[in-house]
């Protein structure tokens, strides 16, 4: 049966070519949601360099360490779809807000903690305020910002802004540990929050809860599915646990294990309480769009294997080639000024290619860039050549960040917008946590660390070309038969 895709035309057939300009109450409502979704990629990266120095802070083990990152990542990762789902259903502009302020509250508790438990526990809020931030302010987003240049426009910076708060943050870690300690990387967050939270109430749309319509049009009460959001969450809980332990302790522990059947079950679970339920959390014919199934296929794909990529060149960097943490921030600041290029030319190349042809192409570019690093060796020119090849890489991985949440949500409606969104997110976010885990761990556990890290650049290049050319093929079906 042909799906219906009448209304998910490119920007090229229904826009003019030129970018709109928004007014100023569009600029400070995009200020404040980008600036949202900023802090939290932050938060993905600005730790990492401070972990050393925290744990002998707070008497933390090195194996205990994993954990600094694998708190805020479980409940980030597992929640995003429950809390798209409840913005849908009772209002995203309230959720939005209470998740900026769990945010910046847990960040100033991990910024004071006096003990492991106490910093892990903000750790823990700080990804639960994430899970409410992200999908309730991209739906925010796509809602305020009609579909077509300014939507084009609006995901384009906040795209590019997603990608800079990842790069800035590995730099900006090191800088501010080595100079005021490591409590300064959560308060350099609780200081965002201060910043975003106050202007948010006044300029961000109320959102009036969007539950399925009665008898004569009336709204029911909202309804949510329990039985799916349980099922889901601790399914992804399982994984995300599980690929993060395997990445530190190997996939050979019972816990991993355990986890991974039991995030298996539980997903197969939730798929059957999906096709029963009268108000599923998941809207099975939406996942059978071919746009929404490929597209969301392509930002894993992107997300997983260029975060592996970040991973492999800093030990690379630092391990082979003996650059200093410094010289290794530079190689990444590079990578994040071709991101903002790219963030500003991605709206344009969308607007001629439109969003599926330019995913693809995307795709492409990331995979074939990505394949020149099997050239790295030993010496001092490799430093060049593997700062070129990510940072053009990265600047394609920008244009499938951009073009797959457009080829994700266009042509759906508003009261779906959620939905869809934490679709685009959770994507997002398990592709960040699962590409090291499933891939990094190669070049930590081989004997010859280069030998290593060609054979996850060998495996990363292949996986990004193949799913290039499965998308270009399905999306390539979908356009025609419509």
């Amino acid at each position: 049966m042909a799906i219906d895709t009448t209304t998910q035309t490119s920007p090229a057939t229904t826009t003019p070519p030129g970018v709109p300009r928004l007014s100023t109450r569009e600029k400070l409502v995009l200020f404040v949601l980008c600036a949202a979704q900023f802090m939290v990629a932050l938060d993905f990266s600005v730790l990492n360099v401070a972990l050393p120095d925290l744990g002998r802070d707070l008497g933390m083990s090195q194996s205990a360490l994993q954990w600094a990152v694998t708190a805020f990542a479980l409940p980030s990762g597992g929640f995003l779809l429950l809390f798209g789902r409840v913005g849908d259903l009772f209002g995203r502009r309230g959720l939005f807000l209470t998740g900026l302020a769990v945010f910046g509250a847990a960040s100033l508790l991990s910024t004071l903690a006096w003990d492991p438990a106490s910093f892990l526990a903000g750790r823990a809020l700080q990804g639960i305020g994430a899970a409410a931030i992200v999908p309730t302010g991209m739906s925010l987003l796509t809602t305020t910002f009609p579909e077509g240049p300014a939507r084009d426009r609006a995901l384009g910076i906040s795209g590019t802004l997603l990608s800079l708060g990842f790069t800035i943050g590995m730099v900006a870690g090191g800088t501010l540990t080595d100079t005021f300690g490591w409590r300064s990387t959560m308060a350099l967050l609780t200081v965002f929050a201060l910043i975003v939270l106050p202007p948010a109430p006044g300029l961000l749309p109320k959102t009036p809860p969007r539950g399925p319509q009665g008898a004569a049009g009336a709204p029911e009460r909202p309804r949510l599915d329990v039985p799916g959001a349980v099922t889901v969450t601790t399914g992804l809980l399982s994984l995300i646990y599980a690929l993060s332990t395997a990445a530190d302790h190997g996939f050979g522990r019972a816990d991993v294990i355990a986890a991974l059947i039991a995030g298996l079950v539980l997903l197969t679970a939730f798929a059957i309480v999906e096709s029963r339920s009268a108000a599923p959390l998941v809207s099975l014919p939406m996942l059978r769009r071919r746009t929404v199934a490929w597209g969301n296929l392509g930002g894993l794909v992107t997300f997983s294997m260029m975060s592996t990529i970040v991973f492999v060149l800093t030990l690379y960097l630092q391990e082979i080639l003996r650059l200093s943490a410094f010289e290794t921030g530079l190689v990444f600041g590079v990578q994040g000024l071709l991101s903002v290029v790219a963030g500003t030319l991605a709206p344009k190349v969308i607007g001629r290619l439109g969003a599926r042809r330019t995913l693809v192409c995307s795709l492409t570019g990331q995979g074939a860039l990505i394949a020149t690093l099997l050239l790295l060796d030993t010496h001092g020119w490799s430093a060049w050549l593997a700062t070129a090849a990510v940072a053009l890489a990265s600047m394609c991985h920008l244009g499938a960040i951009i073009s797959y949440g457009l080829t994700v949500t266009s042509g759906v409606p508003d009261e779906e917008q959620g939905l869809a969104t934490g679709l685009v997110t959770s994507t997002q976010q398990v592709g960040i946590t699962i590409g090291i885990p499933l891939l990094g761990v190669l070049a930590t556990t081989s004997g010859d660390l280069l030998s290593g890290v060609h054979t996850v650049v060998a495996l990363d290049a292949a996986i990004v070309l193949a799913a290039a050319a499965l998308i270009g093929l399905a999306l390539r079906r979908a356009q025609s038969r419509t």
